[in-house]
């Protein structure tokens, strides 16, 4: 029922960083789960990082090696991805979703709402 909507995407050299955002309403942020997608041309969307905002229950994918972040902001209704030390294989499509039931798991299939989309470009 309610779309989520991401910003923050643009071009950065290898080892920079990036903050996404990604507004929801304040029921979803309250009960719903949240993920964070990517999707680079040729490749199947995948699974960035995922969390449950009713308990905070979170699960980032192997690749993030460490390098993201979520977070949440109540009073903007905002759940930001933090990405540090970016590589060119960073580069791609990254897609904000919630699911009343997803929990923490991280697969496509499960979430229901999904935002735009917002470009990330990770190039010398």
């Amino acid at each position: 029922q309610w779309q989520p909507a991401e910003s923050g995407g643009g071009t950065v050299q290898p080892g920079g960083s990036l903050r996404l955002s990604c507004e929801v309403s304040r029921d979803t942020l309250d009960t719903y789960s949240i993920g964070w997608f990517r999707q680079a041309p040729g490749k199947e969307r995948e699974g960035v990082v995922c969390i449950d905002l009713s308990d905070g229950d979170t699960y980032y994918a192997d690749f993030v090696e460490g390098r993201f972040t979520i977070s949440r902001d109540n009073a903007s209704n905002t759940v930001y991805l933090q990405m540090n030390s970016l590589k060119p294989e960073d580069t791609a499509v990254y897609y904000c979703a919630s699911d009343l039931a997803a929990g923490s798991q991280c697969v496509r299939w499960l979430y229901d709402h999904w935002g735009q989309g917002t470009q990330v470009t990770v190039s010398s």
